[in-house]
């Protein structure tokens, strides 16, 4: 009934007159589901212990199905943050106090709005919850001006900024990011702020409940808000 070369015991033959698979080694056991869950597992401890041969077979198994699925997951994800849309944020100061930092402000303002993508410009010097956000971010309390943060990872200040856009580097990083708008934005002229409508400006509100003053909980310390129409995103 069986070929010659087929050595089979009873237990083996009524396995394979049961499951319908037959073991064409002498060395190797017909697999079983405890066999097969074994190659889900990554612990080595999972795999059965009956027989050396199954063992080492089972163990490449393993390997050859955790490269398959890192393939898999590399292929359809190539990347995990994926570029398109990435967020352009520059801190700067339009102060012209101190001239050097503003002048390299003023540059790197000119590189990034020539390369025509989006950018979100915080003025430290309009609000001062930007230095905030600057000084936990760097970790420092005076942070140089300006900085350039890309998809929430700092590209540098100025120096490093010119550096990248005279290699070409800095075209490569922000490609993918949102293109800038064709003209100025007509609630703010390009200023990103526009006067609080709740206080009118003052940075003060009446309170019945206090019978006087107080400050505006809508506006920054100037009496100022980001315009609604250009500063999508949040502070």
């Amino acid at each position: 009934m069986w070929p010659p070369w087929v050595k089979t015991t009873r237990s083996s033959a009524d396995a394979v007159a049961e499951t319908g698979i037959t073991c064409r080694s002498p060395s190797f056991a017909s697999p079983t589901l405890r066999d097969l869950q074994a190659l889900l597992h990554d612990d080595p401890a999972h795999l059965p212990s009956s027989s050396p041969s199954l063992r080492r077979i089972l163990h490449r198994a393993r390997l050859a199905s955790s490269a398959l699925r890192a393939i898999r997951s590399t292929v359809s994800s190539p990347d995990r943050h994926p570029r398109h849309g990435v967020s352009v944020i520059l801190y700067f100061t339009s102060l012209r106090i101190v001239r050097g930092t503003f002048e390299d402000c003023r540059a790197v303002r000119a590189i990034l709005r020539g390369l025509r993508v989006a950018v979100d410009e915080r003025d430290v010097s309009m609000d001062s919850r930007f230095l905030a956000e600057l000084q936990t971010a760097r970790g420092c309390r005076q942070p140089v001006l300006p900085q350039v943060f890309l998809a929430g990872r700092c590209l540098g200040g100025a120096d490093e900024i010119r550096r990248l856009h005279e290699s070409g580097q800095l075209k490569a990083l922000i490609e993918g990011a949102a293109p800038a708008a064709g003209s100025a934005c007509e609630c703010c002229n390009g200023l990103r702020f526009v006067l609080c409508v709740a206080c009118s400006g003052s940075h003060k509100r009446y309170s019945d409940k206090c019978g006087g003053f107080r400050s505006c909980g809508e506006c920054n310390e100037n009496g100022l808000v980001r315009c609604p129409d250009c500063c999508a995103l949040p502070i």
